[in-house]
């Protein structure tokens, strides 16, 4: 079993089809036998991957700053609150066997970007899949390009991350990597 860290939004302002898309992820995280590694929030994806995985059997441990307990709306199973989001995020790292992105703002983004920076300087070797149902990182993947073609990223940095469309195909990839 694996402790699989999902970064996704906790915005309550998207539309319902990325909820079920978390809930997608979250059940097929328990079907595969892993535990969640999250934000520890209740709301939005970061709430529906939460309760799918539970439903599902699968063990959760969510990281929450202090000052989002009340935005996020803390969950109360298996959460631990920190005092910042560098706390956050080294907890979940540390915790985490591999790591998935789901649509999200800037802190989805930001947390992505970091493990997979980490990732492609080999800080460590922990797979990194981006799911990308409906296209939502299309532009980011865009943008990589053109700082490919400028010189500021190397392809191998870049394709250190696995993408995909769909729910099956990032956990078998997460499964494969991972051993």
């Amino acid at each position: 079993m694996a402790a699989i860290c999902v970064f996704c939004a906790s915005s309550q302002l998207i539309r319902h089809s990325y909820i079920s898309l978390a809930e997608q992820v979250g059940d097929r995280l328990a079907a595969g036998g892993h535990s969640l590694v999250y934000g520890g929030g209740r709301v939005s994806m970061m709430g529906g991957v939460a309760r799918a995985a539970r439903r599902g059997g699968a063990p959760t441990f969510g990281v929450i700053p202090h000052r989002l307990v009340n935005v996020e709306d803390a969950d109360d199973a298996d959460v631990v609150v920190v005092n910042s989001m560098r706390e956050r995020k080294r907890l979940m790292d540390d915790r985490a066997d591999a790591f998935l992105a789901l649509p999200g703002g800037l802190g989805t983004l930001e947390e992505l970007l970091e493990v997979w920076t980490s990732a492609s300087l080999g800080l460590h070797g922990k797979p990194v899949v981006v799911l990308d149902a409906d296209g939502f990182f299309e532009p980011l993947w865009k943008y990589l390009d053109d700082l490919g073609r400028r010189g500021f990223v190397r392809r191998s940095a870049v394709d250190v991350v696995y993408r995909t469309d769909s729910v099956d195909d990032a956990f078998a990839e997460l499964e494969r990597r991972i051993g």
